[in-house]
């Protein structure tokens, strides 16, 4: 019997009542199996993997909103692809009060189409910030990223012998940010 099998996905502890909200929507929406994580997603997803790995024959991945899942045309059309050659499908809960499914010709087209908005939005959205930061700069108000948190716990976990992955387990963050806090500030003593 085909399942729907839920993914939810937020960037930030300050998106945390997103990421419920999305974890209630796909609830409603009847969800068997809800696979939720607080990760980039341009970092690796291990349950987003996990919920592809759960999907059988007739299965159904359902996301709340297209960016959740995705953030390029690319990606979005590899997880499509990963989709229809194992004989599920894609519904995304979020698109205007409609649900848009990729079993029909339509639905994979409005996906490819909204996902080449998605993408540009963003760039676009990126095109700005640089403007915004080097125009802080120009005025001095411009400090840079604060120095992350946890960056000396990070050093004394590699000291250690804790690999990377390991330690952001530990510290409940993203590789990347193992990997600047690593390369931040002074050496663990």
């Amino acid at each position: 019997m085909a399942r729907l099998i839920g993914y939810a996905r937020c960037s930030t502890d300050d998106q945390k009542a997103g990421l419920e909200q999305q974890i209630r929507d796909l609830t409603a929406a009847n969800c068997e199996i809800i696979f939720n994580e607080e990760v980039s997603s341009v970092a690796e997803r291990a349950e987003l993997d996990a919920a592809l790995a759960e999907l059988r024959r007739g299965d159904t991945l359902v996301v709340c909103k297209l960016d959740r899942l995705a953030r390029s045309v690319m990606q979005t059309l590899e997880i499509a692809m990963f989709l229809e050659k194992n004989g599920c499908s894609l519904r995304i809960l979020n698109f205007g009060g409609d649900v848009l499914d990729t079993r029909s010709a339509t639905g994979k087209l409005i996906l490819t189409m909204f996902a080449g908005f998605a993408e540009f939005e963003r760039n676009i959205m990126l095109e700005r910030q640089k403007i915004g930061i080097a125009k802080a700069k120009s005025q001095g108000k411009y400090k840079g990223r604060k120095p992350l948190e946890g960056a000396k716990e990070a050093r004394a976990l590699e000291k250690a012998g804790l690999n990377v992955s390991d330690i952001a387990r530990s510290l409940n963050c993203s590789r990347g940010a193992v990997y600047r806090m690593l390369s931040e500030g002074t050496p663990a003593s």
